[in-house]
């Protein structure tokens, strides 16, 4: 299993979980989702006080991903398979991202 803070606008809003068996989980922090100033990260995972499931990466953070060539050279320069969008995620999206979503990988 792997997680990744989730963070919008530099504020930890939830955790993104990739589990042994490749399927994906995303949950807002509560006090997150008590905080009525605190909005939700994207229209597809409203803010709510439960976790979302998926046996694929959320269509939100796929679209944050490289494509093509830049796919290729970053997976090269960083010796991840093409293949792993969660590994690609948490290398591409760290420091620079476009939009106020970053993702920050959480260690064990």
């Amino acid at each position: 299993m792997r997680k990744a803070k989730v963070l919008f606008k530099n504020e930890e809003a939830g955790i993104l979980t990739q589990h042994d068996d490749g399927s994906f989980s995303f949950r807002y922090h509560d006090d997150w989702v008590a905080n009525n100033s605190k909005r939700n990260i994207s229209l597809t995972l409203p803010k709510l006080e439960k976790e979302f499931d998926s046996k694929y990466l959320f269509p939100f953070f796929f679209n944050m991903l490289p494509e093509g060539s830049n796919k290729q050279v970053v997976c090269k320069l960083n010796r991840i398979d093409q293949e792993d969008h969660f590994g690609l995620l948490m290398t591409t999206a760290k420091h620079d991202s476009i939009g106020a979503v970053r993702i920050i990988k959480l260690e064990d």
